[in-house]
């Protein structure tokens, strides 16, 4: 896979400089068959290390106040002890594999997880590969006793109280700097928000919501991740974690998450750079006036980009405004793949120039979806998701890719996988699409006007979608403005993005001081 990087610039250095900052892309928590999930710890480090900069992956290890064994619980109780005791089990080897992983090109992370009625769930996550398994009844004991250095991230914060869902009273920052805002479970920013909770644990609740965290006064950043159980580390679609760093090592992406320099999507890489006063997200900063930048690039048709103050829309900018067509510059095309039976399709795929040059890629590949055991299902322990991921930019007018996929569960719930290619050129630009046996020719301004789908036998068979181009008048934007009006001892402002086709960007919030 061909490392790539998105660069954007950042804080000042010193006098006179500036600090290159990169935006890196990670999974923070997801499992595999080293608890009570599915699919190898192998298996695993191979998917994300294939379209991934960075993941930890998280055991299930303790449940302190967990429900008493009964007729109506026996199955859930027994699937979590005999998980926690695999971990323990083989914790040692876990660690060691999960360390042999970490390298020059992707960041490996340590990381198990407490369940809680109490706090709502939690995962311990640290860069330190000799991070011991402990048992402790709180993610603060957790942090304070394992020796390292650490943090806990509560995830699917939503769900009730004193049923997994977080207790904002009992938060703490100072071991909890990013909370996972999204997952497979759903959004949890607020009531309102796209994604609903509809795993069996219930719905979400308003108490237990982002919005209500920061109205309490507590600060923290945005992340997302999957919380995958079959062993595929940032399978699309299903969150991830987006970090703004100065390079890709370890100490330097534990440091922009420490520092909160971080947010969270959904699926689709959108690249936020939002500061108040040069400020990253994620800083508490004081002053009365403040500059407001926000730079986006989108990875399909906007919808809508939000500014909020305190949690109030202050600032919208609509994406039906943006109509111009550049005649030459930057275009995104994408390419969908799926549909069909459930049994594993293989794709091979090419993408070729001619009069342009392929400036960049992203991959959004698929696993088998899991969220957690079910009684009524059951799967392979170790090939679940042993499934291709393989991508390259074999030169600036050739990208490659080999995928698998499955049918899709419902018409509901997607199983597709898809490619995304930044082009350089020209409305006269010839691209040729090669998928398996079909191929497709079209200029970038006929692909602007129609896109194509094709099916690989006549009927209810898989298939492909090119869609219609992007022009980077479409996909870029920006946004300044002033607002020097505090309202609060301590003003917050964060902003959210969402495309057309319902992949989101929560992006952490700048915490502004008044001025004395």
């Amino acid at each position: 896979m061909i490392n790539k990087v998105n660069k954007v610039t950042g804080c000042r250095a010193a006098e006179g400089e500036t600090t290159i900052m990169n935006t890196y892309w990670g999974d923070l928590h997801n499992h595999c068959g080293i608890t009570y999930g599915f699919g190898s710890l192998s298996n695993a480090i191979k998917r994300a290390k294939s379209q991934l900069d960075f993941a930890a992956f998280t055991g299930h290890a303790m449940w302190p106040d967990m429900y008493e064994k009964a007729p109506g619980t026996e199955f859930v109780v027994n699937f979590h002890l005999e998980g926690f005791k695999k971990l323990k089990d083989h914790w040692e080897e876990i660690r060691k594999e999960v360390a042999e992983a970490n390298g020059a090109d992707f960041v490996a992370i340590q990381g198990y997880e407490l369940h809680s009625r109490e706090y709502g769930d939690h995962h311990l996550l640290s860069i330190d590969d000799e991070l011991p398994l402990i048992y402790r009844d709180s993610p603060r004991e957790l942090v304070e006793d394992c020796g390292k250095d650490a943090i806990a991230v509560p995830h699917h914060i939503g769900y009730t109280p004193d049923y997994r869902g977080i207790d904002w009273k009992k938060f703490d920052n100072t071991i909890s700097p990013v909370v996972e805002v999204y997952s497979k479970h759903g959004c949890s920013m607020n009531e309102d928000a796209d994604y609903p909770y509809y795993h069996n644990m219930g719905p979400r609740d308003t108490r237990d919501m982002v919005d209500e965290g920061l109205r309490q006064g507590h600060k923290f950043g945005f992340v997302g991740s999957t919380d995958h159980h079959a062993g595929f580390p940032g399978s699309y679609g299903d969150g991830m974690a987006a970090v703004i760093a100065e390079e890709k090592t370890r100490e330097s992406i534990w440091a922009a998450i420490k520092a909160r320099r971080t947010y969270a999507v959904t699926g689709d890489r959108i690249l936020c750079d939002f500061k108040v006063n040069d400020s990253w997200m994620g800083s508490e900063i004081t002053g009365n006036m403040r500059k407001i930048h926000a730079h986006v690039e989108t990875e399909g048709t906007l919808d809508k980009i939000i500014l909020y103050k305190n949690y109030k829309p202050i600032h919208i900018i609509n994406g039906e405004t943006f109509q111009e067509i550049n005649q030459e510059g930057c275009y995104k095309l994408r390419v969908e793949m799926g549909w069909g039976n459930s049994s594993l399709y293989r794709w091979n795929g090419s993408i070729q120039t001619e009069g342009g040059t392929i400036k960049e890629y992203n991959t959004y590949f698929r696993g088998r979806s899991v969220l957690a055991p079910s009684k009524d299902e059951s799967y392979d322990e170790n090939d679940i998701n042993d499934i291709e991921t393989y991508s390259e930019l074999k030169s600036g007018s050739e990208f490659v890719w080999s995928c698998d996929t499955v049918g899709n569960k419902s018409t509901l719930h997607p199983s597709t996988s898809s490619v995304v290619v930044k082009v350089q050129g020209d409305l006269n630009t010839k691209v040729t699409f090669t998928i398996n046996d079909k191929t497709y020719t079209a200029s970038i301004g006929e692909l602007l006007n129609y896109g194509y789908t094709s099916h690989m036998e006549y009927y209810h068979s898989q298939a492909f979608k090119i869609y219609k181009a992007l022009p980077e008048s479409k996909y870029t934007f920006d946004l300044d403005l002033e607002d020097n009006k505090p309202e609060n001892d301590c003003d917050y402002y964060h902003l959210e993005v969402a495309q057309k086709n319902r992949q989101w960007a929560y992006v952490s919030p700048v915490y502004v001081n008044k001025e004395k």
